[in-house]
């Protein structure tokens, strides 16, 4: 069952955004930035107060996706993409990105914190950021 309300073209949009920002990463990697991107819609606190849709999340500035910036991301969802982009909306959650609100891939290491949010992991070339569950309780259920 859907953890966020969804239609066929919210699922597209988010299979472009798991293609653009971590087809590199593989299937795991998309996951995890599906998970990035539900937890964003779910959240309802710090950066992500006003965002209540795929379509707020996907294209949020200040503070949104560089890919929506490139060209690569306006190609056609695929059908391998789509199907990830259901698993996260279903609510299938990957470790370290369960409870994560960030993403980045910094240079060398992941810092302990980034932008004063704890480091949950790292998977490939992406560190995640998680809140804390007093901020962000809603990310934690």
């Amino acid at each position: 069952m859907a953890v966020i309300k969804t239609n066929s073209s919210d699922v597209a949009l988010l299979a472009r955004l798991l293609r653009a920002e971590a087809e590199g990463e593989g299937e795991l990697g998309m996951l995890m930035v599906g998970n990035v991107g539900v937890n964003r819609i779910l959240s309802d606190c710090l950066d992500f107060k006003n965002i209540r849709n795929m379509n707020d999340m996907v294209f949020q500035s200040p503070g949104g996706y560089e890919s929506v910036q490139k060209p690569y991301f306006y190609q056609r969802a695929r059908d391998r993409e789509k199907r990830l982009a259901k698993r996260t909306i279903n609510g299938e959650r990957t470790h370290p990105a369960s409870n994560a609100l960030w993403f980045y891939r910094p240079v060398g290491n992941c810092p302990p914190t980034w932008w004063d949010q704890r480091n949950s992991g790292r998977y490939k070339a992406h560190c995640f950021f998680v809140p804390t569950p007093a901020d962000c309780p809603r990310v934690y259920n």
